[in-house]
Parts: C-alpha cells; sequence; structure tokens
C-alpha cells in the first residue's frame, strides 16, 4: 500500500533510537564517574613537622595570604582571608602561611582566625592544613606569631633573617656572626614556647655564600628548627643555580637529613618555578609558592604551574634525590580554577590572558589547524584537560548554543557560572543573577560568558557593604561643566544626596560620593575595559585608591597612608560602572578603618615586611 511503512522498518528505527539513548545514558554515567573521581580527595603521609615517611612525596607551602597580599593593591579582609584558606585547604596545601602576625592588629586577628578556624577543621581522610605564621628573628615577632597560631592542630612558626653580604651590611648592619646568633637565638626561643614546628629562612640565600650558609643552617638546626627554606629572594638564580645550591646544602649542612629542605623563589626573571622545580629535583621536598604567582614584584612560584608540573611529569623526570624520583604531592587539581577566581576576585589581581593553567586562553583555540586536531582528538594541542582542574568547558562550549537573556531562570544563571569555575552560595548567587537581570533587560543579544564573569567580579566587592549608590544622573557636553548628582544608602539607613562638579562625568561623581562618604583619598589607578565587543558591551572598571590627609583617616594613628584599597564595578553604563567600583573600593577602606579604630591602645609594628 503506497504510504505504509513496513513492521520492520519501524522496528529498526525504533531499536536504533533505543541504541542511541543507551549509548547517551552510558556516555552521561561515565562522565560522571570520572568527575566524581576529579572531586576525590589524594592520599598523603601522616604530618611529622621534620620527616617525610615517604621520600617522594612533596610538600605544597601556599603562601598567598602572606606574600601574595603583599603585591601593591592586593588587600583582603579579614573574611576574605578566611574564605581563601578554606578554598586552600580544600584544594589540599600541606601548610598555609596565613600572614605576618606583628604587621597590625587586624593581621594577628585573620592569621589566629583562620588557625582556630580552618586549622581544626579536620577533612574525612584526617587531612588538617598546617598554619604558619611569619616572623622575623626576634622575640617580639616570634610571640606574635606564636599566639596567632597556636590554636591550629599543627601550628609552625617562621622566622626568617638575612644572610646576604648586602643585605647584612646595608639593611642589618651585622656581622656574620651576630647574624648566625641571632638566628640561634630565633629558633631556641621559639622552641621554648612549645611550638615543635619552625622553619627558618635565610634570606637572599641566593646570594649568599655557601659556606656562610653551610654554617648557618647547620646552627638553626641544633637550635631545633624542623624545615629550611631556601629564599631565591630576588629571582637572581638560574634553575641549574638554584638546584645545584639546594644539592650543595643538603650535601654540606650537618644535620641536613634530620629537616625538610624547602624552597621559596621569587620570579624577577620569570624562573620562579622552574627554580622550584630544579629545587625538588635536587631534593628540596617542601615548594612554596602562591595562587596565580601573585606576590612582591614580579610574583613567586605559581602553584598551579608548579602542582600540575609535578602531577604531569613527577613520576619521569625527577630522579636523581632522594627516594625513587616518582614525585608526588597531595594537591586535588580539580579545585584550582575556582580558588584561582576567587584569588583573582579578591585582591583585584586579573590574570593575564596567556597565564599558564588558569588564563582564559589557556584552554581556547584559535588557528584553524589547532581547531581541527582538536575536533578530532583534544590531546592533540592539550596535555591536561581543563576539567582537571575544575574548569568545566559544559555543553555552550561544545555546541548547545545557550543564550543567557533576560528571560534566563536562576538555575540556568547558577549552571553556566560552575561550568565556568564559580561555586557560589546561594547568597552570593542572589546577588549575581539580580545584577545579571538588571543588565540583561538593556544588553540585547543575552551576556557572553565574560559579562558573567564580570558580574561576578563586580559582586565580590560587596561582603560588608556600608555605602551603596542608588541614584546617579550626570550632565556634561562642551559647552556646559559636567555635573553630577548622586544619591546614596549609608549604613545607617539614611539616603543622601549631594551634587558636584568636575573636570568630567567620572569625575564629578566621584567628587559627589566623596562629599556624601565623607573621605579623603587619592585615586590611584582607573582603568576601564569593555567585556565584548559592540555598543552594548558590558564596561569593567577597576581603581585602586589609597587615604590621604586631610580626612577622617587622620583621626586612627593606624591607618597607614601607603595602603592601598582596590574596587570593580561592571554595568552597560560607563559612569554607573565607574561609581560602582569606586564605592567598592571606599567600602573597604572604611571597613578597614573600623576594625582598627575598635584597636583599643594596640600597639602597631611599622608593618614591613620582609620578602623571605
Amino acid at each position: 500500500m503506497v504510504g505504509s511503512t513496513s513492521p520492520t522498518r519501524t522496528s529498526q528505527s525504533m531499536m536504533s533510537s533505543t541504541l542511541l539513548k543507551a549509548q547517551s545514558t552510558q556516555q552521561q554515567q561515565q562522565q560522571q564517574q570520572d568527575i566524581e573521581i576529579l572531586y576525590q580527595r589524594r592520599p598523603r603521609p601522616p604530618y611529622i613537622p621534620n620527616h617525610i615517611p615517604d621520600p617522594d612525596y612533596v610538600r605544597i607551602f601556599d603562601t598567598t595570604l602572606r606574600d601574595g597580599e603583599q603585591s601593591p593593591g592586593a588587600t583582603l579582609t579579614s573574611n576574605e582571608k578566611l574564605e581563601i584558606a578554606r578554598m586552600l585547604a580544600k584544594l589540599g596545601v600541606d601548610i598555609i602561611e596565613a600572614g605576618f602576625p606583628i604587621a597590625s592588629p587586624d593581621d594577628f586577628a585573620a592569621v589566629k582566625q583562620i588557625a582556630d578556624v580552618v586549622g581544626n577543621e579536620v577533612f574525612e581522610d584526617g587531612y588538617v592544613p598546617v598554619i604558619c605564621g611569619l616572623s622575623r628573628a626576634n622575640e617580639r615577632d616570634i610571640q606574635c606569631a606564636w599566639d596567632a597560631v597556636k590554636g591550629a592542630k599543627y601550628p609552625r612558626v617562621h622566622t626568617f633573617i638575612a644572610t646576604s653580604k648586602i643585605h647584612m651590611e646595608t639593611k642589618l648592619n651585622k656581622t656574620p656572626d651576630q647574624v648566625v646568633e641571632i638566628a640561634v637565638k630565633a629558633v631556641k626561643f621559639a622552641r621554648s614556647l612549645g611550638c615543635n614546628d619552625v622553619e627558618f629562612s635565610p634570606e637572599d640565600a641566593g646570594r649568599s655564600d655557601p659556606e656562610f650558609l653551610y654554617r648557618i643552617l647547620s646552627e638553626v638546626i641544633e637550635a631545633g628548627a624542623t624545615t629550611l627554606n631556601i629564599p631565591d629572594t630576588t629571582g637572581w638564580n638560574m634553575p641549574w643555580e638554584f638546584g645545584g645550591l639546594i644539592e650543595k646544602l643538603r650535601a654540606n649542612v650537618k644535620g641536613a637529613e634530620n629537616v625538610i629542605f624547602s624552597t621559596h623563589c621569587q620570579n624577577d626573571l620569570g624562573l620562579a618555578t622552574a627554580n622550584s622545580l630544579a629545587g625538588a629535583l635536587n631534593g628540596a621536598r617542601q615548594l612554596e609558592c602562591t595562587i596565580n604567582g601573585i606576590g612582591e614584584r614580579a610574583g613567586n612560584a605559581s602553584l598551579e604551574e608548579v602542582c600540575m608540573a609535578l602531577a604531569l611529569k613527577g613520576d619521569e623526570q625527577f630522579r636523581g634525590g632522594p627516594g625513587t624520583g616518582k614525585l608526588y604531592t597531595a594537591i586535588n587539581p580539580v579545585h584550582i580554577s575556582p580558588t584561582s577566581k576567587l584569588v583573582s576576585e579578591y585582591t583585584g589581581m586579573a590574570c593575564q590572558p596567556h597565564k599558564a593553567i588558569v588564563g582564559a586562553n589557556a584552554f581556547k583555540h584559535e588557528s584553524g589547524i589547532h581547531q581541527d586536531g582538536m575536533i578530532k582528538n583534544k590531546s592533540t594541542y592539550e596535555i591536561m584537560t581543563p576539567e582537571s582542574i575544575g574548569l568545566m568547558r559544559g555543553d555552550s562550549q561544545s555546541g548547545a548554543g545557550i543564550v543567557l537573556g533576560k528571560h534566563s531562570g536562576r538555575n540556568a544563571v547558577g549552571t553556566r557560572l560552575r561550568e565556568l569555575g564559580y561555586d557560589l552560595d546561594a547568597d552570593k548567587l542572589n546577588a549575581v543573577f539580580t545584577r545579571f537581570k538588571e543588565v540583561a533587560e538593556k544588553k540585547k543579544g543575552g551576556l557572553e560568558d565574560e559579562d558573567l564573569e564580570a558580574l561576578v567580579t563586580d559582586q565580590a566587592g560587596l561582603t560588608n557593604e556600608l555605602w551603596k549608590v542608588t541614584g546617579l544622573q550626570v550632565a556634561t557636553g562642551m559647552s556646559g561643566i559636567p555635573t553630577a548628582t548622586v544619591k546614596m544608602l549609608g549604613p545607617d539607613g539614611v539616603e543622601r544626596y549631594v551634587a558636584a562638579t568636575g573636570t568630567g562625568p567620572v569625575d564629578a561623581v566621584y567628587k559627589a560620593i566623596d562629599q556624601i562618604v565623607g573621605v579623603s583619598v587619592k585615586l590611584d589607578t582607573y582603568s576601564m575595559n569593555s567585556v565584548t565587543e559592540g555598543i552594548e558591551a558590558l564596561a569593567c572598571t577597576r581603581v585602586v585608591l589609597s587615604p590621604v590627609e586631610g580626612g577622617p583617616n587622620d583621626n586612627n594613628p593606624l591607618i597607614s597612608k601607603d595602603r592601598k584599597f582596590s574596587g570593580s564595578g561592571s554595568d552597560t553604563d560607563i559612569v554607573i560602572a565607574s561609581a560602582r567600583a569606586y564605592t567598592s573600593a571606599l567600602n573597604k577602606l572604611l571597613m578597614w578603618t573600623m576594625r582598627r579604630q575598635s584597636e583599643n591602645g594596640n600597639k602597631v609594628d611599622d608593618g614591613s615586611v620582609g620578602d623571605a
């Protein structure tokens, strides 16, 4: 009969459909199993301060909250530090250097909070991070550091003194004999407090006389040091130089077999990661690093680079030191991307797009040849999967084409953010979703991934928000004086508005905000970029402020005029984006000031931090 379908063909079609569904289900189940494996915690040897039972195990010492925060403009609040510390614990770092407690009452409180909270949050596998506080080699610093960290299950004090000729002669004005005496007394004092985990660093070891290093390190071991950290403080060494130094120290320092050797490499010549790995090759079993490589000057060894290098090459390229040469860490790489994003958001320090592992372009391919290879086999151009570091490509990057617009719901936005590596709690997701709806109403064509990430950054600075811009209107042109009227909601719940003039609309807005909030600041940095292309693109603004004389800051002697505060803001209107960024930075400054004013009569050290 014409138009009829044979029973055989119908049966085959049904069988084919059933088979495709079964294959799809199997693929989904396999993907789910693969993801579950990624989130499994890595095993690690039991923690003994001066000994690692497995000589192939490498401890990861994270100093993001100490050396990383010394980056200009990278000021963090106590709550931000606590949240980062929790992410570092989830990542699985062995030691968290939580800060420099003597620097200020706020730094002390932040380190103590991390020690008391994160330092006692034991995971199911028994892991809990060591919490470390930095101190100079004097009793006051060491006592302060110990008081801050002693509440942790595994507390550590890290003390240092410079050992290079230029530092001893010009900075310390001390003889080598005096430096040795100071170092030994410092380690003994730390041990006398009940601290059985003492790390000692000879600052600028990379430019120090090896013979002097043999002497001072031998004596601090005898005094009770458990970890010897060897810093290339100025990033001066080549990898073969630094690796050779570690090898010579292990061979010539008395008692070297009874301590852990560590590296701390700065990135002034772009060799921090290479030098750290050279140290591991020659027997260092603790590597100090920071998330995104942030830190003084050009930064530190990047944790994600060091750990992924060991994960990919550790079992074949590190023979020669102690053990079998098959090096490994207990880092859970799947948490690298979320931790990197969190640090970027809170410090205001964005990664360069081509940054290894965590840069925006690290897993993107534009070349036609590369795209062809990726379509056929992703291993042709990727030595690791983005999923392995917690960056889920998601269906939208595989051809599903989900467009997030004003009709999208919270679930769609939350799912895409998780795929991008953002693990937000309910309150933060609600805040981002509210901003998403506001922007999506104005922006045709939907929001790109970059727009969503800009909104996350925009909301990151709103923790403990004191002031909020609730209204803004500007008038400007070639013949008139730029004028801005700004309305703000204060911490007392009262709305205030002020009109001000300026050299331009943004300057007028900032002057109006200054009058309402009542602070005196200097705008050190103002930058703006278009998140995407087109006339409706989202603008992302970042500012860096510092306190100046003439405002309420002067009433608080604890305020350092060199302190800098960053803020970010996003909107399709560049003036509103600028206002949001400026207000975010001011809120950070005000919260910082309020914490210090609550410290009654506390005397603060000059805050200088050695680059150990």
